[in-house]
């Protein structure tokens, strides 16, 4: 994918992006928000230098690295996208507390719904600001989202560099660990 002009960014700002969504997915992605490029596109995580794409593959949750423009084929791998917030921004810093405290309310309703088995939302700050779980960790979540087993997983976007390729795809990998134990275990 190509960086935006400065008139595609602007057209793009406060799109949304529709949800990627099935019935009984094995996991379900939450992003915090599109990105201008995903507002752009349609696609989700479609920033150039997004990590979601090469965590997934490498993590062993898709065959091969899908692009941004391939969204769609999540689903037979049983995989989904949703955001908390689906308002395009430059920088999820422009998403507003109430809109995430909000896009968690909308969550349990989807999740409700949808009923995917696990639930991972790629964003800690975010996570915590939108549930008003001031002290959660990554992975694995003590609360869930019933009838979801919920996670809490770095966000993949590029400004994200505290977390590397193959950290993220470490973490990605045990996600995919416990997806498949759960699995065995139901």
């Amino acid at each position: 994918m190509r960086r935006l002009s400065r008139a595609e960014e602007e057209r793009a700002q406060d799109r949304s992006v529709p949800d990627l969504i099935a019935r009984d997915l094995q996991l379900l992605l939450v992003g915090i928000n599109p990105s201008l490029s995903s507002g752009a596109t349609g696609y989700h995580f479609a920033t150039p230098g997004n990590r979601l794409w090469p965590a997934l593959h490498g993590a062993g949750l898709t065959r091969r690295l899908l692009q941004p423009s391939e969204t769609r084929e999540l689903l037979a791998s049983g995989i989904g996208i949703t955001n908390l917030v689906n308002r395009a921004t430059r920088s999820a810093k422009e998403v507003r507390p109430d809109e995430l405290l909000d896009g968690a309310v909308t969550l349990r309703s989807t999740v409700e719904a949808y009923r995917p088995r696990l639930v991972a939302v790629l964003g800690i700050g975010a996570f915590r600001r939108a549930f008003q779980q001031k002290g959660a960790q990554r992975g694995r979540q003590p609360i869930g989202l019933a009838p979801s087993q919920l996670w809490v997983l770095p966000n993949p976007s590029g400004i994200n560099a505290y977390y590397s390729v193959a950290r993220l795809i470490e973490l990605f990998r045990a996600m995919r660990e416990a997806l498949e134990d759960s699995a065995h275990d139901g």
